[in-house]
């Protein structure tokens, strides 16, 4: 939210500096939820992202993440992906979101979800600044705001694994074991690598849905 941001991997539902500026999570690690009181982080972007043509075809890079032989060619085109979903859409936007950065190192929380509420007003279209926004309001214990914000990463692109998975941590935050089990079950199907969500889904399966017998 350096924090980490969801979000790198999302609601998209989170941070070592990523290309949009912002410190990434979605270092794509779910982790148990924490004490009360500390500082929360939803999955993110990795740190370092490969440039790409802004018109490379997601719904190949998608369709090679789930025929991704092993480990590293997955997080190779996971990374290609969230340098898509990254980049910017304007000079202005792009200037917006370093500032955003620079407020979130500075521990000023407020001007950043402030920077970011401009960024969404001049282009709605660019889901990263929903997606760090929804991050922001996660780590303030104002899931409401983020879930909202995940709703509108995932309109745009149902298939940001990074929104699905902090959608499935709010839920597992809030004791609603069911909706976080779906979430990450549909984060899994879009990106079968997602580290430790697998671990979270078999634990949260045998008590939704009980043991095999």
């Amino acid at each position: 939210m350096a924090l980490r941001f969801l979000c790198a991997p999302t609601l998209c539902l989170a941070l070592v500096l990523g290309t949009a500026g912002f410190a990434p999570v979605l270092a794509q690690q779910i982790e148990p939820p924490p004490p009360p009181g500390q500082q929360k982080k939803l999955p993110e972007a990795p740190a370092k992202l490969p440039k790409v043509d802004r018109t490379k075809n997601l719904d190949f890079l998608f369709g090679a993440l789930k025929a991704a032989p092993d480990e590293t060619s997955a997080k190779h085109v996971e990374a290609r992906i969230w340098a898509i979903w990254l980049q910017t859409p304007s000079d202005t936007a792009a200037l917006l979101m370093s500032r955003a950065k620079t407020a979130v190192e500075a521990q000023k929380i407020d001007v950043a979800i402030k920077l970011l509420d401009s960024i969404i007003k001049l282009r709605p279209d660019y889901i990263e600044a929903w997606n760090r926004r929804a991050t922001l309001y996660y780590m303030q214990n104002d899931y409401g705001r983020s879930l909202a914000d995940i709703q509108q990463v995932l309109i745009r692109e149902p298939r940001h694994f990074g929104a699905l998975a902090g959608l499935g941590m709010i839920m597992q935050e809030v004791g609603n074991e069911k909706r976080a089990l779906e979430a990450y079950r549909k984060a899994l199907a879009v990106n079968p690598h997602l580290e430790k969500i697998p671990d979270q889904v078999k634990a949260l399966t045998e008590k939704v849905e009980g043991r095999d017998i």
